[in-house]
């Protein structure tokens, strides 16, 4: 307004003198809020629901225990003085209906092996044969002093 307090200014005057006389609107109240309310989760201390129940899962680790156990009483095979990674699948036999892998040895020895065969050095036992693998089955320690666990490896024929 200092730069135009030279000139005429009654027009901007009269412009604001109309507006002044017009009625005022009505402004609407402010809406009244409901105070926040925090939520309190009370089951951080209850089982998560895909877990199984802690007395489930301590009777499967018992019958878990006690099922799986190599037997040390049997004789003990003569592949079983290698490591399974040692041996390799050489070739298939098959004669009156009955199937055999071919297994060798470090040594260079070639073995006949069929389903129930034991071989490597954690109780190791042929539980399938194909034209291409071996499926064993081994017993290793859990790490516990008397758990014990099946784990799955397999043979493969070995390609010249």
């Amino acid at each position: 307004m200092g730069a135009c307090s030279a000139k005429d200014s009654s027009d901007l005057e009269d412009f604001m003198e109309e507006k002044r006389s017009r009625p005022g609107g009505i402004i609407a109240p402010l809406p009244t809020f409901k105070a926040y309310e925090a939520f309190a989760y009370s089951a951080t201390n209850l089982r998560s629901p895909f877990d199984r129940p802690v007395e489930v899962r301590q009777m499967t680790q018992l019958q878990a225990i006690v099922a799986i156990k190599p037997d040390e009483n049997r004789a003990k095979e003569f592949l079983e003085q290698f490591t399974l990674g040692s041996l390799q699948m050489v070739g298939t036999l098959a004669r009156d209906k009955k199937s055999w892998t071919l297994i060798k040895d470090p040594e260079g020895g070639v073995h006949r092996v069929h389903a129930g065969n034991y071989l490597g050095r954690h109780h190791g036992k042929i539980v399938g044969m194909t034209g291409t693998s071996v499926a064993v089955v081994e017993i290793v320690s859990d790490g516990t002093s008397e758990g014990w666990v099946e784990r799955p490896r397999a043979i493969k024929l070995v390609g010249k």
